[in-house]
């Protein structure tokens, strides 16, 4: 009798396969985020211990890119405005570009690449280690201690990062504006505050909370789901990162999308 040769699954439908079952998998976690967040035990205090791991230990970098993200955006755009004569128009410039687009932006990345590597490799420690099973069974629910306080940390402390990155940003750009036009401190800001828009910071918000989630909601999943090993460690960090940057690039187009519209309707 002739052996029945086994047919493989070729590789396109076996990787379709995988896509949508870690998609499933990621909305099942996603939904039971929004389940278990409403309901008691409250871990206030993890939630405090996380705000100040992910904002305070964050601002010495975000310090240092905002201040220079402000001086060299200010110094790539003096010579375009100054072909026109409207060097004048720098601070109006540089606080819409940073509101609506640079300051959320740079901080979520600079948050994906810290916090949410971070967040990634600590679970991902702690599954590998089976502290999380030993968690399960002291009668402590580790997806609420885990994930749900580390994930509102960032929801809650990107946005005040955003805002830090904001004022460090424009007062890199007034000392570029001040050295080369000699504009005062109280001109700059008054320009800056006339050229922004309520629309322009509430956008700004909005953002921030979507990017914070995001970091937090990816960086769990990867590490709550990463595979037994140390390698896995590595992995569920370095998967965090790309992962929470690529759907941070979505959510900006989207959300750009949606508050142009809202701006010309």
């Amino acid at each position: 009798m002739s052996k029945i040769k086994k047919v493989d699954k070729p590789v396109i439908t076996k990787n379709l396969d995988e896509f949508f079952n870690g998609l499933s998998k990621a909305f099942a976690f996603v939904k039971r985020f929004f389940k278990e967040v409403w309901f008691p035990p409250y871990e206030f205090k993890e939630v405090l211990r996380q705000c100040y791991e992910i904002g305070y230990r964050s601002l010495p970098l975000i310090s240092l890119t905002g201040f220079i993200i402000g001086i060299v955006f200010t110094n790539q755009s003096r010579p375009s405005l100054a072909e026109f004569g409207a060097t004048s128009w720098l601070p109006s410039l540089i606080s819409i570009a940073v509101v609506r687009a640079l300051g959320p932006l740079v901080t979520a990345l600079i948050a994906s690449g810290k916090v949410g590597s971070s967040i990634g490799a600590e679970i991902g420690s702690m599954n590998v280690t089976e502290q999380i099973d030993a968690m399960e069974v002291s009668a402590i629910n580790p997806f609420k201690f885990l994930v749900i306080t580390r994930t509102l940390a960032a929801t809650f402390m990107i946005p005040v990062l955003v805002m830090y990155t904001d004022f460090v940003a424009l007062m890199g750009s007034f000392a570029s504006v001040n050295a080369n036009e000699l504009v005062s401190l109280s001109t700059f800001f008054v320009q800056v505050f006339e050229a922004v828009s309520f629309l322009d910071i509430f956008s700004s918000v909005i953002k921030s909370v979507v990017f914070g989630f995001t970091i937090g909601i990816v960086g769990c999943y990867k590490g709550y789901n990463s595979s037994r090993g140390t390698e896995g460690v590595g992995q569920a960090a370095n998967a965090a990162v790309v992962m929470s940057m690529f759907l941070i690039f979505v959510e900006e187009l989207l959300i750009m999308q949606i508050v142009n519209a809202i701006r010309y309707a």
